[in-house]
């Protein structure tokens, strides 16, 4: 990568990194009235794919997005509108933090079902195959996707009709409070599985910003030359609860020990050092490019709180069944 894109990772970065930090901070005030599942930790990955793909390429993520959302262009103003709930929000302020969609910048948007947009990132993927363009259906989704069904077929679908799909897999060792150990075969990783599919599969390391960046983009060119889908494993780890703002190694499922070993390969700050040890900057205009950040986080919070609530009638727009408040069904 040149120094300006290795700045420009850094950026956003960081800028995820604040923005969840920030969403924790305020959650317990009582005002974002929906479950939250954070990516602290895991910033690499989103922020990498993001820069990789370019504007017209499609993405769809599950019900830990919003690092997806914010990486491929989302704005943030109309995400925290809808964690909100209040008018304006990406999702009309109707769906929460696990619904969010911005088709202005391609992000097609995310489910609280687990595996519920792999068919729906597959689909996209065909459409564009129809329309002979050279665009990429990218799928963000956690290792628990893998054992659903819907993901097989997906796969089975995508690799029969060598559809241009990017399959990026969180690999974060937990599914809630239930580790990888326990609910997959020891003898057996995922990319195995994968390749047994008949799909090109890889594994690297996900607090690697660079590495990711490499990577996918290499995936995305092979994918535009009529390849088919690729799948790409990162490994990776949440600092917080699987759903909430709050720090839960108290509970057993995993220890402190293993917390802080991670956090000593944390994406941001492995970043951040490597960059001041090369030249590319000084602690001082990092710390600078952070107090940009917050300043845009504190004007995005302070817009959320004072914007209103949608009117009453709006929970009857825009469903499937032509409704009113007078004959809802």
């Amino acid at each position: 990568m040149r120094r300006e894109e290795i700045k420009q990772l850094r950026f956003q970065m960081k800028r995820i990194r604040l923005i969840e930090e920030e969403i924790a901070r305020r959650y317990p005030e009582g005002k974002m009235r929906c479950p939250t599942h954070l990516s602290v930790g895991q910033e690499a990955v989103a922020a990498a794919v993001g820069m990789a793909l370019r504007e017209n390429d499609l993405a769809v993520s599950g019900h830990r997005a919003h690092a997806h959302y914010l990486g491929k262009g989302g704005n943030l103003k109309q995400m925290l509108l809808e964690i909100y709930g209040k008018e304006g929000g990406c999702s009309a302020g109707k769906g929460g933090s696990m619904h969010l969609i911005d088709e202005k910048v391609g992000f097609m948007g995310s489910t609280a079902i687990v595996g519920g947009t792999i068919p729906v990132g597959v689909g996209l993927a065909l459409g564009m195959q129809l329309k002979e363009t050279d665009q990429v259906s990218c799928i963000f989704h956690g290792d628990a996707v893998l054992e659903t069904g819907v993901f097989f077929e997906s796969v089975n679908f995508a690799v029969l009709k060598k559809l241009p799909v990017l399959f990026i897999c969180e690999n974060n060792l937990y599914s809630v409070y239930t580790p990888l150990s326990e609910r997959q075969p020891a003898n057996r990783t995922i990319v195995d599985m994968t390749k047994g599919l008949g799909m090109e599969s890889a594994s690297y390391d996900g607090n690697d910003g660079l590495l990711v960046y490499e990577k996918v983009s290499e995936a995305l060119d092979k994918i535009r030359t009529g390849s088919g889908p690729i799948f790409l494993e990162f490994s990776t780890y949440r600092w917080l609860e699987h759903c909430g703002p709050f720090y839960d190694n108290d509970l057993g499922y995993r220890t402190e020990a293993e917390f802080e070993e991670w956090k000593t390969t944390e994406p941001v700050a492995r970043l951040e050092t490597s960059m001041v040890e090369q030249g590319i900057c000084t602690e001082q205009q990092l710390q600078s490019q952070n107090q940009l950040i917050q300043a845009e986080i504190n004007e995005a919070f302070l817009h959320a709180e004072k914007a209103a609530f949608p009117e009453g009638v709006e929970a009857f727009r825009d469903l499937y069944h032509d409704a009113s408040p007078e004959r809802p069904f």
